[in-house]
């Protein structure tokens, strides 16, 4: 309640960017959301059906740094649309982090994002995946938001949503 936690990532990512050489406030991001399925304590208001991909439970958004640090995180139903997510990402890491001046999102996310980003003084950038290679391939910019997701999913405790609040 009193924030220590967030000042301590706050000084942690501070320390580590400096550390990679970097700046200790980052300049530019990017976003992503995933959508985790839920266990059967979790209660129904909580959770809701991602109608994309099929998964009923909760939606994670995150928005890294360019090294993948955790700058501002989001749990919301599933239910929410990316959008409604990003606007609320960048609102979080605009208050904590006012250096950030670009962002870079997947096409999931609309103008809505580009725009609100656009009122914070955030270039979004929508970054599309080449249409001509089938199957995986590293997208610009956007693998460092992907291997952070994959780095939360490594833990069991994580991969699906246990908790009741």
């Amino acid at each position: 309640d009193e924030g220590i936690l967030a000042q301590l990532n706050y000084d942690l990512t501070g320390l580590a960017r400096a550390k990679e050489g970097r700046k200790p406030e980052p300049t530019a991001s990017v976003i992503d959301t995933q959508s985790v399925k839920t266990s059967a304590n979790v209660p129904l208001t909580s959770q809701g059906t991602d109608a994309g991909k099929k998964i009923v439970g909760r939606k994670r958004g995150i928005i890294t740094d360019t090294l993948g640090l955790l700058l501002a995180v989001t749990v919301t139903a599933a239910s929410l649309s990316e959008n409604a997510v990003g606007i609320r990402l960048l609102d979080q890491a605009k208050k904590t982090y006012p250096t950030i001046s670009k962002s870079w999102v997947d096409t999931g996310f609309k103008n809505a994002v580009v725009e609100h980003g656009a009122s914070l003084g955030i270039d979004v950038e929508v970054v599309n995946r080449n249409p001509d290679i089938r199957g995986f391939h590293v997208v610009k910019r956007r693998w460092v938001v992907e291997r952070s997701l994959g780095w939360i999913m490594l833990r069991r405790r994580l991969a699906r949503d246990y908790e009741t609040l």
